[in-house]
């Protein structure tokens, strides 16, 4: 079946400028254009376009998305496979804090008290999937599954207080990143090798034990990968880059 853009807009649920500006990009070309100049989508163009919104779902920028759909080596079926898996990992999510919800209000009304284990549980296993989605694949091939279970149990573990100071130095380090680049710091300068070190602090609440080695290799990750270089520079480019030559950095000084 064909659609007009403005079809496929309702059909969609999105606006035709936002289709436009798809095909402005080229991220959606339409099947063909009328004599009139009117835009004309068939089903390839309806199947790319779920693929972006389940994408845009997932936070991926319109650049990434390209990059992914135009892959030669994008297969679509692993694709929705792995959309649905990462959708059942939301749902498990919005459960386990619904069911937080429910025993909180539970006992602000005099029912059975909650353990602070209870009132955090569900926030750390959210950060536990966010990690596998970020890097567990690439780190479970690269040192094996060992290390990735143990940094989870860490996680896990956390006490709620260990929890916030965790959280309250990732943003930190977001936020430091941000400056830093803005302003043109050196990463092995000395703004750059504090940020380096609240980095460190900030594994030592996942990893068991620090090497050197690994924290290279995990820098390197992050602009070897455009999902992990998106993490980290999500508003301010650059910013995955000066923490990767901030942790060689400081590594190379940790060993001499």
């Amino acid at each position: 079946m064909e659609y007009t853009i403005k079809a496929l807009a309702e059909l969609a649920g999105v606006t035709p400028r936002t289709l436009r500006w798809y095909d402005q990009q080229g991220l959606l070309r339409p099947l063909r254009t009328t004599e009139a100049g009117y835009r004309i989508y068939g089903p390839s163009q309806v199947e790319r376009l779920q693929d972006i919104l389940f994408y845009r779902e997932l936070g991926l920028s319109l650049t990434a998305i390209r990059a992914l759909l135009d892959d030669p080596a994008f297969d679509r079926l692993t694709a929705l496979q792995s959309h649905l898996a990462e959708l059942r990992k939301r749902r498990d999510h919005l459960n386990g804090l619904i069911l937080t919800v429910q025993k909180t209000i539970d006992e602000q009304q005099g029912g059975t008290p909650m353990s602070d284990h209870e009132k955090f549980e569900a926030f750390k296993r959210r950060a536990v999937e966010a990690n596998e989605t970020q890097y567990g694949k690439e780190i479970r091939e690269k040192y094996g599954d060992a290390p990735m279970d143990r940094a989870n149990t860490c996680v896990l573990s956390l006490t709620e207080e260990e929890y916030r100071q965790w959280n309250a130095l990732g943003e930190d380090i977001r936020a430091s990143l941000a400056q830093a680049v803005r302003s043109g710091q050196d990463p092995a300068g000395p703004e750059g090798q504090r940020i380096a070190a609240l980095h460190r602090r900030w594994l030592s609440y996942s990893w068991e034990s620090y090497t050197p080695e690994a924290h290279a290799g995990l820098g390197q990750m992050y602009t070897a990968d455009s999902r992990f270089t998106a993490y980290y520079d999500h508003e301010t480019p650059g910013c995955a880059a000066f923490l990767q030559s901030a942790i060689a950095a400081y590594v190379k000084s940790a060993r001499s």
